[in-house]
């Protein structure tokens, strides 16, 4: 018994030992963080200027295209050109349905493959918020910046639409999705045509106008346009990541800039589950909403298997070796502590997200009355695919969920597979880690997955390298005023992402 418990204890030495030798010759990253200095930023109320009254158009998209007011697209439209005239006068440019807009800036050598950026000119409601109100012309550019938001916002301290210019900041709907980006490339290429730069190769900026009710109309006829002229993109950068703060990726002390190198799927299904329909004061023993409720009970505690993708293993490379030492030995050992790795992501929405195709059950409907049993139920479920996961599987494991029970599956909304992911061991990803070194010269760089959709999406039919990053430092309640209330970009943020995308504009071929 004694040489038997020896052994054991021996056994289990030597995994430890074999698990920490593992750890330590594990290829995470160096990710040295640069020494240089951030660039200085320069004063530039005139471009705060023009996103401040590109904010003032309410360019909002809901429901279907047909019910969208187009009247503030046409005005956004003329209020661009008469900002940037440069830009119109010394670039191709043209629109597409009528309000997606489309500029090429010529290169030396039409021989290279282009460059495209990417935004889009709607935003989403602003929720319950008046939209106008008595602040509609604050421009306080000689504010100093307040402290930055630390719990979400309950309401506007600004109207939504108002571009207020206040406490280093400015507010309104669209200031971070998109019009900051947007006005940024604009104000970018205004630059480059300013000083007489030439690019080596063509860059072109699309903006769509549909893009928060799926982009069939904007981004979805921009890129079979530029697929009809025979293009291909060098590379393809749109939003999805960001600079997350120190301290927003557990076990990190640095910023993280998080590049999205893929995209997740989408299947939402409508279930519509059959049963016995009557009156209350005789019930069934099994009601149609009862079976309804084990379904769903199924749906979310048998979700889908977690996996470690392409891209967030690149993530784990990158940022691991920053992390503690128990961190970093699950990671390097995932043949066996695969399991401990998974319980620790899964338990953060974050996280979770990140690692598996989740499923979120958003809708349902059941009878019109407090005393009547109705004969269907129907309920409809959000499946966001995880890069390896397909709409099949996807298929099948509602099929399972849902097994013994007369139902009707019925998908809705528009299925997609998820995207590819692109490569980072190219120009098009290493300019990213340039530029954001520019601006933030500590922050990691790292490829992860984004979750959420976008107009990239739809360019994978002209390029195999998409890039999903906007380059702001933000804290997690900042983020969560994106489609809610409150929301707003820095001064400062927005000064370094128009330097951001004027340097790659300037050298990507350097």
């Amino acid at each position: 018994m004694k040489k038997i418990l020896l052994i054991c204890l021996a056994v289990i030495l030597l995994l430890i030992i074999f698990l920490i030798i593992r750890t330590l010759t594990y290829p995470f990253k160096k990710n040295e963080v640069s020494t240089g200095k951030a660039w200085d930023i320069v004063r530039n109320d005139s471009a705060v200027q023009r996103l401040s009254g590109g904010i003032k158009i309410p360019t909002v998209s809901t429901g279907e295209l047909g019910d969208f007011d187009f009247a503030p697209f046409e005005k956004f439209k003329t209020y661009l050109k008469e900002s940037y005239p440069l830009v119109y006068q010394n670039t191709e440019n043209y629109e597409i349905n009528t309000y997606a807009l489309v500029f090429k800036i010529k290169g030396k050598n039409s021989s290279l493959a282009p460059i495209l950026f990417l935004s889009h000119i709607d935003v989403v409601p602003p929720g319950d918020a008046e939209v106008t109100n008595k602040n509609e012309n604050i421009n306080q550019f000689n504010d100093k910046p307040t402290l930055r938001i630390s719990k979400v916002a309950e309401d506007w301290e600004y109207g939504p639409f108002s571009g207020a210019v206040a406490n280093g900041k400015i507010y309104g709907r669209g200031a971070i999705d998109m019009k900051g980006m947007l006005f940024s490339l604009m104000e970018s290429a205004n630059a480059i045509i300013e000083n007489k730069i030439q690019p080596e190769r063509d860059i072109y900026l699309a903006f769509g106008f549909d893009e928060e009710v799926g982009g069939k109309k904007g981004a979805t006829q921009i890129a079979e346009h530029f697929k009809k002229l025979g293009l291909k993109f060098e590379a393809v950068y749109d939003e999805g990541g960001l600079i997350l703060e120190k301290g927003n990726v557990a076990g990190i002390d640095n910023d993280v800039a998080v590049v999205g190198c893929a995209e997740k799927g989408f299947l939402s299904a409508k279930i519509k589950v059959k049963g016995l329909g009557g009156h209350s004061s005789m019930p069934p023993t099994e009601s149609a909403i009862g079976k309804a409720a084990i379904i769903m009970q199924r749906l979310e505690k048998n979700q889908m298997q977690p996996i470690i993708t392409p891209s967030m293993e690149e993530f784990f490379k990158n940022v691991g070796g920053r992390m503690p030492f128990l961190n970093q030995m699950a990671i390097a050992n995932t043949w066996l502590l695969k399991p401990m790795l998974f319980s620790q992501l899964t338990k953060n929405n974050t996280t979770n997200a990140l690692v598996r195709t989740t499923t979120a059950l958003t809708m349902m409907k059941g009878s019109d009355g407090t005393n009547v049993l109705s004969p269907e139920v129907e309920f409809v479920v959000n499946f966001r695919l995880l890069p390896g996961n397909t709409v099949k599987d996807v298929k099948e494991h509602i099929a399972k969920a849902t097994e013994g029970f007369d139902v009707e599956v019925e998908e809705i909304d528009n299925t997609r597979e998820a995207s590819a992911v692109s490569p980072t061991n190219n120009r098009a990803y290493k300019i990213i880690q340039e530029g954001v070194k520019q601006i933030y010269p500590e922050a990691i760089v790292t490829p992860y997955l984004t979750v959420g959709g976008t107009d990239a999406y739809k360019y994978q039919i002209v390029s195999d390298h998409i890039y999903r990053f906007m380059p702001i430092k933000i804290n997690r309640f900042e983020q969560q005023s994106i489609h809610s209330t409150n929301e707003y970009i820095s001064i400062e943020n927005y000064l370094r992402m128009i330097h951001y995308f004027e340097f790659i504009m300037k050298n990507y071929d350097q």
